[in-house]
């Protein structure tokens, strides 16, 4: 009698479940089916077959169950169910566990993110953390264009990571606009000063935006020279074009960051000019009006001898005289540009 067949049966598209945005199967450039959890690992060891796992802040019993099948490092698991880790790259095995910070505007603010991920022989496995730009357009254009899904897993790494370091675009856009008004708002025609503390905000939110960024390119470094992952040298170029990336970036982001900075100067000068003009108007002002301040003082002092108390005339005289005097103060200070 014939011995039976022990390679695994045709997947079965699997029922969605919590935590699992998409686990499915491929083989041939193509798409065989979603797959349950359990039955990703023998799909993973089959020839020509690889496991794509999408998780969306997954449980810690669902990160075990996955691990079950892909023999992943207990070290790996931890920090993929902790949301605050640092981007990096590190080797268990076989595998690679690649940490990349994501970030997205909300409300104003950059929100930032996290996805890890698993790369091995034969699977590729994506764990979402707080807000992040679903990866569902990233597996439909993979799934749209056999030749690219034929590369396998390394493909996928390159396109995840591609696309988290395109939203980076976005929130420098927006920062960029606000930037521009903040310039219009200080150098334009009606000089104004700016929010202080909206200006530190986002040279705060810049900073950490550039030690988000930053990283993914030292790990896209490594993949480029196979120290963890054997990489395809017909793929270099795609990670190359991911560095390429992070460096514009990192370019735009020290560029924002120097105009906030020089916004903030000018709006301390411009407050200080402002300041300074005020503090001259008074001057001049105080100075008028104490020259009929010190006559009226002179002759209020009631003494019983004094001389032109008993003028007919020296009232108007000493008004007058106030009056030569204030004018006369004031043109001068107009001229100088006090008042």
């Amino acid at each position: 009698m014939d011995a039976p067949d022990t390679r695994a049966d045709d997947p079965v598209e699997a029922a969605p479940e919590a935590g699992v945005v998409a686990a499915s199967v491929y083989a041939g450039g193509r798409r065989v089916a979603g797959v349950a959890i359990e039955d990703t690992g023998r799909w993973a060891r089959e020839p020509g077959h690889f496991v794509w796992i999408g998780l969306l802040e997954p449980s810690l019993d669902l990160l075990h169950r996955v691990q079950s099948q892909f023999d992943l490092h207990d070290l790996a698991i931890e920090d993929a169910a902790q949301a605050h880790q640092s981007p990096k790259l590190e080797q268990y095995g076989e595998d690679a566990f690649i940490v990349a910070r994501t970030a997205q505007m909300v409300d104003g603010r950059i929100a930032f993110g996290e996805t890890h991920l698993f790369v091995g022989e034969g699977h590729i496995v994506s764990v979402r953390h707080g807000p992040s730009t679903s990866y569902g357009s990233v597996r439909q254009r993979c799934e749209s264009c056999r030749v690219v899904l034929s590369r396998g897993e390394h493909y996928i790494l390159y396109a995840i990571l591609d696309f988290i370091v395109d939203n980076y675009a976005p929130v420098l856009q927006a920062i960029h606009d606000e930037v521009d008004e903040i310039e219009d708002q200080v150098f334009g025609e009606q000089c104004g000063r700016v929010d202080v503390k909206r200006l530190y905000m986002l040279r705060r939110d810049l900073l950490r935006l550039r030690n988000a960024a930053l990283p993914l390119g030292d790990v896209c470094q490594r993949l480029q020279h196979a120290e963890v992952v054997s990489i395809d040298p017909s793929m270099l170029p795609l990670f190359r074009d991911v560095s390429d990336k992070i460096r514009r970036v990192q370019e735009d982001i020290d560029g924002l960051r120097e105009v906030l900075a020089f916004g903030f100067e000018a709006s301390l000068m411009i407050g200080q000019a402002e300041q300074t003009d005020v503090s001259r108007r008074l001057t001049a002002w105080a100075a008028i009006l104490a020259v009929p301040t010190a006559i009226a003082g002179i002759y209020g002092m009631n003494f019983a001898n004094m001389p032109e108390t008993q003028m007919q005339y020296g009232y108007f005289y000493v008004l007058g005289g106030m009056a030569t005097i204030c004018i006369s103060l004031f043109a001068a200070f107009r001229r100088s540009g006090w008042l």
